[in-house]
């Protein structure tokens, strides 16, 4: 899973990386100072992970991952070349979702490119600028394409997608806010517009405003924006995180508590990612490893094999399978098999989140 964490200079893009990734990514107070995008790559924190691994007395602990891609600050005119320009937006296509960072706090010793705080300017400033990246590229396609479909006339739906992106875009909307057919949506693969990916927006705001959010009136104003367009925010305090980042476990868990919050700004993010991509984890136990594989949710027991290896799909069987909760309850599996509670599935199973499985295959 990979997202891109984007914003206009000076936002705390950086300073957040950093805290979630502990990757060192050069955060200063002048824009432009990430000028390739930094790569990081974050454990999916998993207490069943913890629990299983007792269970077994397993050897290793695996949990699954996420990638952070820190995409340097966006400016008005990027689609056409200003700041640092197209070599951005052409980072922004390689990942699944964007995290859209929002500056919600006031500080003058922070200066911002556009002179003063106001969130709902600066998303607009980027989306506009995705939106015109979009739409120079599907303007050129569909030249092409029409002349095309004049002797291939398969290109006549492939035509007809087009023009529903066109027409979005033309009225400054994204294309994931077009209701494609079923027949269509094959081709956002092909296209991969910038402005069809899933945001989640992550306002960041001071330490003060933590215990008192309603009082923030940037991140109030955000919050109405992005339930009109769907979208979710959550809020993440940048110097917070990167406190949290130097501490173990068990201080970690101390200073939450004395900030009177139950989880942190990495921990809310890893999970509304998880929701805004649609993503489920299922789980492998035994005394070799305990680990936790991402898949989409939906997908049937013989593309999870896969997840696991090649072969495991092409020569899947059966999958043996007990819900999580009712494996901690039995605490064993021996215990689950006696209650008749572990149950073999087929290739029509349908995974759910939880699921300790082990795949019978034969290649």
């Amino acid at each position: 899973m990979k997202l891109g964490i984007v914003g206009l200079p000076n936002v705390g893009k950086s300073t957040l990386f950093n805290a979630i990734t502990s990757a060192g990514a050069e955060s200063a107070n002048y824009p432009f100072c990430t000028i390739e995008p930094n790569v990081g790559v974050v454990s999916v924190p998993d207490e069943r992970l913890d629990v299983l691994e007792k269970m077994y007395s397993s050897h290793k602990k695996v949990p699954t991952a996420i990638e952070f891609f820190d995409i340097a600050g966006l400016v008005r005119g990027a689609s056409k070349g200003e700041g640092l320009g197209n070599k951005f937006l052409s980072h922004i296509r390689e990942v699944e979702a964007i995290v859209h960072v929002v500056r919600c706090f006031e500080d003058e010793n922070i200066t911002h490119v556009e002179g003063n705080i106001d969130p709902i300017r600066d998303i607009e400033i980027i989306d506009l600028e995705l939106i015109l990246a979009d739409l120079d590229m599907v303007t050129k396609r569909i030249s092409r394409v029409e002349k095309q479909a004049k002797s291939d006339k398969v290109l006549l739906k492939e035509l007809e997608y087009l023009k529903k992106a066109l027409e979005a875009l033309e009225n400054s909307k994204p294309v994931r806010s077009v209701e494609f057919t079923e027949e269509e949506i094959k081709y956002n693969k092909i296209y991969n517009f910038l402005t069809n990916k899933p945001v989640l927006y992550a306002a960041n705001i001071s330490e003060e405003d933590i215990v008192n959010e309603k009082e923030n009136n940037h991140l109030t104003s955000l919050l109405e924006y992005a339930k009109k367009e769907g979208s979710e925010v959550i809020t993440i305090c940048g110097k917070v995180e990167a406190e949290i980042s130097e501490l173990d476990q068990e201080e970690k868990e101390m200073f939450l508590e004395e900030l009177g919050l139950k989880e942190s700004g990495l921990d809310k993010l890893i999970k509304s990612s998880y929701k805004l991509l649609g993503l489920i984890s299922f789980l492998t136990a035994g005394e070799k490893e305990v680990r936790a594989w991402t898949i989409k949710e939906g997908w049937k027991a013989p593309q999870a094999a896969g997840r696991i290896h090649t072969d495991f799909e092409k020569g899947f069987i059966k999958a043996a399978i007990i819900t999580y909760e009712d494996l901690v309850e039995c605490g064993s599996l021996a215990v689950a098999k006696d209650k008749g509670l572990l149950r073999l599935e087929g290739k029509d199973y349908v995974m759910k989140d939880g699921d300790v499985v082990e795949f019978r295959f034969n290649v």
